[in-house]
């Protein structure tokens, strides 16, 4: 990794941009992924680089759907694996439910099993499973490897937290039932159009916060939680998050 000076104004985003680099010299994260961050970097410039109020009210919201889980689980690809690998295994300590499950666009087993060995070298502790196993079950209407889910991981999701996500498996996940939180810097795209919940965020610093009200709400009372799910409005949310990107302008 090359030393970024903690002095330079844009610090945390060039930090960003050498984990990335990194997971591509790793294995771990695709080529295709450095064109995917760069516009995800180009909403984020527009948004302050911080964490909006909107955002935050989707943070919380997001809390209360994984804390109330039955069955949650983390979607981890190469490039969310690359950037925020740190700040998933925090959330993974946090929530002993939170099942985290490997699912990748260019799958080959060699590099799915790097990004286990990545999230174990960053301290994850419990078993990390990968989509495409010899009986995975399969997401209706999807052509590519995506559509593989672990039998003890996606395909038993009631609700699936995704980051950086396909917009097809998004919408295929919500029509089969589950509920998703998507985190996307993009409050245009299919994926945070089509998810119940869209932190409009970038994925790493979404994750910090998302950590802390977790384990907050952790001891928060149920009817307190329910009430913050009943009253979430997610096209409410995207509104916010567009017109703070006009206002940039």
């Amino acid at each position: 990794m090359t030393k970024v000076p903690t002095s330079h104004p844009r610090y945390k985003s060039l930090l960003l941009r050498e984990r990335l680099t990194d997971g591509l010299r790793a294995g771990i994260a695709g080529e295709a992924g450095l064109l995917a961050h760069g516009r995800g970097e180009a909403f984020d410039y527009l948004l302050g680089e911080r964490t909006h109020d909107f955002a935050m009210e989707s943070i919380r919201m997001a809390s209360a759907l994984l804390v109330t889980a039955n069955h949650p689980v983390i979607s981890v690809n190469g490039s969310t694996a690359s950037v925020a690998g740190p700040e998933i295994v925090e959330l993974l300590r946090a929530l002993d439910r939170l099942v985290a499950e490997v699912n990748i666009f260019y799958y080959s087993p060699e590099r799915s099993r790097r990004i286990k060995q990545h999230l174990k070298d960053l301290g994850a502790t419990r078993l990390i499973l990968e989509s495409n196993s010899s009986d995975s079950v399969q997401l209706p209407d999807i052509e590519h490897a995506r559509k593989h889910m672990h039998p003890n991981g996606l395909a038993q999701a009631d609700v699936a937290l995704v980051g950086l996500e396909d917009g097809d498996r998004c919408e295929r996940l919500v029509a089969s039932g589950r509920r998703v939180i998507a985190i996307d810097l993009n409050p245009l795209s299919r994926t945070a159009k089509t998810s119940h919940v869209t932190i409009v965020d970038e994925v790493s610093r979404a994750l910090i916060e998302l950590t802390a009200c977790v384990r907050q709400d952790l001891a928060a009372a149920p009817a307190a939680l329910a009430e913050r799910i009943d009253r979430y409005d997610n096209a409410d949310i995207l509104n916010r998050a567009v017109a703070a990107i006009r206002n940039a302008f």
